[in-house]
């Protein structure tokens, strides 16, 4: 009987597990700004003992997701807008510069636009979650029909606190139609071969967090800081199911 030679992935560890299962929880809004974090409630919850709990509390905090509070406690950090300003400029350098190099086929045009009606029908059904899945493939795609995937690797790390603030813009501000409108724009100058037009149409795109931004922290400022170390007020924020 033949052998299957190709390994299987490796498991996670326990502490990598909760690691990845709280990092998500805070992008995702589950855990929203200012939330406090017990790790007693978060090793139960999880089946997991303290431990890799408190370990990756500290790997969340080098990240600048959550905050320690001496005699206090731990918190959710609130959403920092200079890393929101830092990952925005990382991911507009890229994903703008990238477009100079897109190879504009017939078959490259046909799967951006099955993920723009995969995302129309995230819309109908109101799956903001699964939405976001998909905005992530659109740019992702992107970056690869130019030859630049791996380059999604540093986007992706540098932009936790981005991640968060579009979210929130996704649940209070921008309709998800308006950014399907500006998917769409991208990829009609794509086919019609105009990367000027592409380019500005990105830009615009990309830059329309820090209106959202804007208009949150208008109504919700104590979700945000400017990177000052201050208690974190918790807030009721909407969650992401």
């Amino acid at each position: 009987m033949p052998t299957d030679k190709r390994s299987a992935a490796p498991r996670l560890s326990v502490r990598d597990q909760t690691l990845e299962t709280l990092r998500r929880r805070i992008i995702s809004l589950q855990l929203p700004p200012g939330e406090p974090l017990s790790e007693n409630e978060l090793a139960q919850e999880l089946g997991v003992s303290r431990t890799p709990v408190r370990e990756s509390l500290i790997l969340l905090r080098e990240e600048g997701l959550v905050q320690v509070f001496p005699q206090i406690g731990s918190f959710v950090s609130l959403v920092d807008l200079g890393r929101v300003s830092e990952a925005q400029f990382v991911r507009e350098a890229i994903e703008c510069a990238s477009l100079r190099d897109l190879a504009v086929d017939g078959a490259g045009i046909a799967g951006l636009r099955d993920i723009l009606r995969a995302q129309a029908d995230a819309e109908s059904s109101g799956d903001v979650e699964e939405f976001f899945r998909l905005d992530e493939d659109f740019h992702r795609e992107l970056l690869r029909l130019a030859g630049h995937e791996s380059a999604w690797a540093a986007v992706n790390s540098a932009k936790a606190h981005l991640d968060r603030a579009r979210r929130m813009s996704l649940l209070e501000t921008r309709p998800v139609s308006t950014l399907i409108e500006q998917h769409t724009a991208v990829v009609d100058a794509l086919e019609a071969r105009d990367l000027a037009e592409a380019d500005s149409s990105l830009r615009l795109h990309l830059r329309g967090v820090f209106d959202d931004v804007k208009r949150i922290q208008a109504s919700s400022p104590d979700l945000f800081s400017d990177g000052t170390a201050r208690r974190p007020v918790r807030r009721n924020v909407a969650r992401l199911a």
